[in-house]
């Protein structure tokens, strides 16, 4: 006898399933408010400082990068307050694991898309009397975020998709709420049918419109050399 599939139970606690998708993307946003500006500080520390500061970043850099987020995920929210004594709630622990994660795939774009400029825009900076600070500022910044924007939106996108594991410390994301709602209605084929449409809607425009992104970088050169 085949399976009888019934949808109309599922749609009725739908907004459940757009209050999860908010929160997903609430998590996805403050991670890249927080880690794209700690991505270029660690960047920058691991270009241009000092040795004593340089190699303990690249060995941070590495070590986020390296390890599960799940781990870090569990680290933040169980350890913490054993070790430290914070409190942190599951919303808290999220935001903090995927900023400090993303910080160090951003930190590697950066670190790529300043490089991958020539030496003579560095030069000429300083014949007409910039400093380094100024030079990358003013001159080497803009023309490297051009090149990295497309690897910023890659990376964006596989962050979405990573914060489904929120949901293994009960922060009510949409995976979270898609699972409440199958145990309750005991249509699990329906709910993760829908939950894997909403997911595949979002992130397939974001997808396409990194394509088409990259197809008008790529045109003009901009995009970051291999």
């Amino acid at each position: 006898m085949g399976y009888e599939w019934d949808f109309g139970i599922v749609f009725r606690d739908f907004d459940l399933l757009m209050l999860g998708l908010l929160n997903t993307l609430k998590v996805t946003g403050l991670a890249l408010l927080f880690g794209v500006p700690l991505g270029l500080f660690l960047a920058l520390c691991r270009l241009y400082g000092a040795k004593l500061v340089s190699v303990p970043v690249g060995i941070l850099i590495e070590f986020l990068r390296s390890t599960p987020p799940i781990a870090q995920l569990f680290w933040f929210f169980f350890a913490m307050p054993i070790l430290f004594g914070v409190e942190i709630d599951p919303f808290e622990a999220s935001v903090l694991t995927f900023s400090l994660q993303s910080s160090a795939f951003f930190a590697e774009v950066f670190r790529g898309g300043i490089v991958s400029i020539d030496d003579g825009q560095w030069e000429a900076a300083k014949a007409i009397g910039m400093d380094r600070n100024a030079s990358l500022r003013r001159i080497i910044l803009p023309q490297a975020v051009k090149r990295m924007i497309p690897a910023f939106l890659e990376r964006a996108i596989e962050l979405m998709k990573t914060t489904t594991l929120v949901s293994t410390i009960s922060y009510a994301d949409l995976l979270y709420q898609a699972n409440s709602i199958a145990q309750s209605t005991y249509r699990s084929l329906e709910v993760f049918t829908i939950a894997a449409g909403i997911y595949f809607i979002v992130i397939f425009a974001c997808s396409m419109g990194v394509r088409v992104l990259e197809h008008r970088l790529g045109k003009t050169g901009e995009m970051t050399q291999g």
